[in-house]
């Protein structure tokens, strides 16, 4: 048993497991629309949304949902707002700061909520990300104990010690 799943044991750690034996089936332009306002997918697209909201870019995707959400209202600030453009595009950009505040500090119970729509147990997507993140570590520890063997025995046939 790992250490990740010794933090969230019971069924938080199982659906992550089950997940990758999933297909991931990435949803038409049409469908990712409607998913980036916040609507939910069909079925065929589970094992897509966990990989979306678990994958080592998910800020970054979040990110970009965050900025299709809030084009609209934006857009329309910046048309109809009867002002000076440059009042029109400091509110657009005052909007778009706060946004991304509160996107930013809402981020992970934003992802789960996507993955809870898609039918897995709420936990599920940051047990994913933070066994992925355990793994990562374990490979940079192995690759830093191995270079720091190879630096030792470098120092040890140049001072034949």
């Amino acid at each position: 048993m790992t250490v990740v799943e010794q933090e969230h044991p019971g069924p938080m750690t199982e659906p992550a497991e089950h997940a990758t034996t999933e297909p991931i089936v990435r949803p038409g332009p049409h469908r990712w629309l409607w998913y980036a306002l916040g609507g939910g997918l069909p079925q065929r697209h589970r094992g897509w949304v966990l990989f979306d909201t678990t994958t080592s870019t998910w800020w970054a995707r979040h990110l970009t949902r965050m900025l299709v959400q809030m084009s609209l209202p934006i857009a329309l600030i910046l048309v109809f707002l009867p002002a000076p453009f440059g009042l029109r595009a400091a509110v657009a950009g005052g909007g778009i700061f706060l946004g991304l505040i509160y996107s930013l500090a809402y981020m992970p119970e934003t992802t789960e909520n996507r993955v809870v729509k898609a039918g897995y147990p709420a936990g599920t997507a940051t047990a994913h990300r933070e066994r992925a993140a355990h793994q990562r570590d374990l490979r940079d520890s192995e690759r830093r104990r191995a270079a720091n063997a190879r630096r030792a025995a470098r120092y040890r046939d140049r001072h034949g010690r």
